[in-house]
């Protein structure tokens, strides 16, 4: 049964795993949403500390909810997943589940019976990274591709690729493309998340007691200068004073005596 974009992404939303554990992510090899009949996918848990025990899991629309190994795909070693020979049934999300049930974010992946495939980041890309869209299948003398997005045409390209510079949130949507003869891909979802800030460094320790250590220094020197000047102008202050002052008029104790004197 071949799934229209339509149905892919009412279905894609009927059931996304939870995120629990961000650090962990399902890889898909080659990295794209859409896969030719017969192609293989390699599919496996990374986690930057350890993926031990995890398992990718999917749901379709006939198959319900299943682990690799189970009627489908097969387990080479640890946490990798082979789908050889992938069919349209394979159509559905992926994702990566721990013995404690603990999900990471869940991935469309569709097999197509047609002849022209998007290729597009299976994974949500960061703001500002540059984007390479691919429009694979047919080949054709003078081979001319368009790239649609939200069914408007947004460019073309004679290689088959087109690239997005600078990803932002308004280049979300769903991309298709089409080939010289007509044919058109399914449509696939661009997801696009915001871009952590760059953490500015903690402060070293060492740097710390150094400044510490420069304060207390500064302050050893400068505070016996700062009480001398303050001594020193209470001084100037006091002496000022004293000279301002009237000498005592001594004159009228002279004539006094001389008065008597006569």
């Amino acid at each position: 049964m071949q799934l229209t974009p339509f149905c892919l992404m009412m279905f894609s939303l009927s059931f996304i795993p939870s995120s629990s554990i961000p650090a962990v992510y399902l890889q898909v090899s080659p990295d794209r949403s859409q896969f030719f009949r017969y192609n293989t996918v390699s599919l496996s848990c990374e986690d930057q500390l350890n993926s031990t025990g995890w398992k990718v899991k999917r749901k379709t629309l006939d198959g319900g909810v299943r682990t690799c190994s189970s009627g489908w795909g097969f387990t080479s070693s640890g946490s990798i997943c082979i789908i050889r020979n992938i069919y349209p049934t394979d159509t559905g999300v992926y994702w990566c589940e721990s013995p404690d049930g603990e999900q990471s974010s869940g991935v469309n992946i569709t097999t197509t019976d047609r002849t022209v495939i998007l290729e597009s980041p299976a994974m949500p890309v960061s703001e500002g990274a540059a984007v390479i869209l691919g429009c694979k299948g047919e080949s054709s003398p003078n081979p001319k591709f368009i790239f649609y997005k939200d069914g408007r045409p947004i460019g073309k390209s004679s290689t088959g690729e087109m690239t997005i510079q600078h990803v932002s949130k308004t280049d979300e949507g769903l991309y298709m493309c089409s080939s010289s003869s007509g044919v058109e891909s399914i449509g696939s979802w661009l997801a696009v998340e915001a871009s952590l800030p760059p953490s500015s460094p903690a402060p070293d320790a060492a740097s710390c007691s150094v400044s510490v250590s420069r304060l207390v220094c500064h302050l050893g020197v400068g505070i016996p200068y700062l009480l001398s000047t303050i001594l020193l102008g209470l001084m100037y202050r006091d002496r000022n004073r004293a000279a301002a002052r009237p000498e005592p008029d001594r004159r009228g104790s002279n004539d006094i005596i001389m008065e008597i004197v006569v």
